[in-house]
Order: C-alpha cells, then sequence, then structure tokens
C-alpha cells in the first residue's frame, strides 16, 4: 500500500476511535494500514510526531466551523462560534482532547481560521493583547471541558461505568452530602445537555470564558 502522511494520520485518528489513546501506538497504526514498519517510521519517528500530525489535521479539517455563519456578527458571536466549533470538532473522535493538547501544529489552517476570530476583536475595539487573552481562555477552557465531557462519554451515547449516577448516588447517600448527591444528574449530564441559565450547558461555557476574562468589559458597549 503506497502511503503518505495524510493517509496515515487519517488512519490513525480512525484507530484512536477504535483503541482510544493509551493503546493507539505507531506498530498498531501499522498493522491496522497493512504499511510496514520502515515506511510508516519514515513519516514519523515517534507517536509524538504522529500526535501533532493528528491534532493539526483535525484542527484544520474543523477551521469553516470554527466561524459563525454570518460574516456580518458581532464579536461575541464570533468568540461562540470559535468555542462551539472547537468543541464539535474534538468529540468527533474518541479521547479527541487529550490528543490534541499539548501538541505542536504543523501546518497553518487552524490558525488561518484563529486569525479571523482576531481580526474581528481588533475591529470591535479590542487591543492585540486582550484579544489573545480571551481567544487563548476559550481554546483552554475549551479542551478542559471536553477533556472531561469524554471522560464521562468516552464515545457518544456511551457512559463510562465510573460516572454511573445511580451507583454515585447510593455511594453518597450515608454522607451528608445532599447538594453533592442532586449535583450528578446536572454535573454528568446526558453528554451534557443540561442547562445553566437557561442555554445548553455547552453553549454556557463559552459565555462562562467570556467572563473570566473580563472581556465582555473591555471595549465601550456597542
Amino acid at each position: 500500500m503506497k502511503v503518505n502522511r495524510e493517509i496515515l494520520t487519517r488512519g490513525a485518528l480512525k484507530l484512536l476511535n477504535d483503541v482510544g489513546l493509551e493503546e493507539l501506538t505507531l506498530r498498531r497504526l501499522g498493522a491496522a494500514l497493512k504499511v510496514r514498519a520502515g515506511a510508516l517510521y519514515w513519516h514519523f519517528k515517534s507517536k509524538e510526531e504522529l500526535l501533532d500530525e493528528m491534532a493539526t489535521l483535525l484542527l484544520a479539517d474543523a477551521a469553516p466551523e470554527l466561524l459563525p455563519a454570518r460574516k456580518q456578527a458581532e464579536w461575541n458571536v464570533w468568540v461562540a462560534a470559535f468555542g462551539e466549533g472547537l468543541r464539535k470538532a474534538l468529540l468527533r473522535y474518541r479521547d479527541g482532547a487529550r490528543m490534541v493538547t499539548g501538541t505542536k501544529l504543523t501546518n497553518t489552517e487552524y490558525m488561518k481560521a484563529a486569525e479571523a476570530v482576531g481580526t474581528q476583536l481588533l475591529k470591535a475595539g479590542f487591543t492585540l493583547r486582550q484579544s489573545v487573552v480571551l481567544l487563548s481562555t476559550v481554546y483552554n477552557y475549551t479542551l478542559s471541558f471536553v477533556i472531561e465531557e469524554q471522560a464521562v462519554f468516552p464515545r457518544p451515547g456511551e457512559r463510562s461505568e465510573q460516572y454511573d449516577l445511580q451507583r454515585r448516588s447510593e455511594n453518597l447517600s450515608s454522607e451528608p452530602l445532599p447538594l453533592m448527591r442532586q449535583a450528578g444528574p446536572i454535573l454528568f449530564a446526558t453528554e451534557h445537555k443540561g442547562m445553566a441559565d437557561g442555554k445548553p450547558l455547552h453553549v454556557f461555557f463559552t459565555d462562562v470564558a467570556v467572563k473570566l476574562t473580563g472581556s465582555d468589559k473591555w471595549i465601550p458597549a456597542q
């Protein structure tokens, strides 16, 4: 089989869904694609190099989804689209958020989307520093949010046994922790379809990131 970096990387993303991040190895990828070790190691010298390429491809594929449909939208809509689009992209793959965390980009496709969002923030009156702080906060907040989300649901609709709500409630029933016992269905709702302030949690968390930076007060009301 004749291969290139993209074929190997897309094969690795597919394998990630099957085996998870811990079990993903170059040897297993070679076996899955029927590629000899020499050909595989010619493209990737280590698992770290492979992860860099996987994360880059995931983010590059998602780049159009990080931008709002209406380009004349307000700055907060651009920021929300960035966070929500990133979350959707990470959830497409098992352990997607953990896989992306700490990797190094190998091309600039994702950066072009971030550049577009940053440009809108500058046009709205944010300084360069404020724009960078806001976007990096949303990015890191989203990664953390999805890491926890995928711990509960390693695959869509498949809850980890460690987060069985009935078992959790029973374990806490003998403790004076009524609030923590009742919090379970909210903390570990079905794929975060719970609500907060009248919004789905996956939309609400982007609002939280904006408020964490104080960026909603950085520029005068438009």
